[in-house]
């Protein structure tokens, strides 16, 4: 009986050997948009049908592979997408821009100067040695112009709890609240 098993179970290929006589996909699509000839490019779909009628059996995962070497194709600059068409390149155009604004040109030294090195970021370290003089002290200098220094000026002496309350300009203290209105007196004419 395991004689009959075995003869009724034909050997199976294996599924490289359909995958082995087709092209990579990147020639196979470069064919179908050659073989297309349209001036205005190839969408995915027509390159798949052409790529389907010319090679037959094609894998299972014939749509994810085309729409993957097709993404890998633009990235790379083989084919240019144009409205969702995808064509060759012009070589004459020129190429493409990356994202982003473009670097500042780089001014150019004399052959005999030597370039040093840029400067590191941040600020610089302090010296470790302890036989170097100290930094010189700053110097707080009044913004130029205005005459008066940056800035807010400082607060007067605060009050505080045990601290007499201001005087006023009569040399009283002050009392809470706000000052009454001081009341004029009105002149009333003489002749009535």
């Amino acid at each position: 009986m395991a004689a009959f098993e075995a003869s009724s179970n034909p050997p199976l290929q294996p599924p490289s050997a359909t995958a082995s006589t087709l092209p990579q996909y990147p020639e196979m699509i470069l064919a179908a948009i050659e073989a297309l000839d349209d001036k205005n490019g190839s969408n995915k779909s027509a390159i798949s049908k052409h790529i389907e009628d010319t090679y037959g059996e094609l894998p299972p995962a014939h749509t994810t592979l085309l729409s993957h070497h097709l993404n890998k194709m633009k990235q790379s600059g083989q084919l240019v997408m144009v409205k969702n068409n995808y064509m060759k390149p012009d070589p004459n155009s020129p190429p493409p821009r990356g994202r982003g604004r473009p670097p500042k040109p780089k001014s150019d030294l004399p052959p005999d100067a030597v370039a040093s090195p840029p400067r590191p970021r941040g600020r610089p370290p302090k010296s470790r040695d302890p036989s170097d003089p100290p930094p010189p002290p700053k110097i707080k200098s009044p913004s130029p112009g205005s005459g008066r220094p940056r800035g807010r000026p400082p607060k007067k002496a605060k009050t505080g709890v045990g601290a007499p309350p201001p005087l006023t300009a009569s040399g009283s203290p002050r009392g809470r609240g706000r000052p009454p209105k001081v009341k004029t007196a009105v002149a009333t004419p003489v002749g009535c």
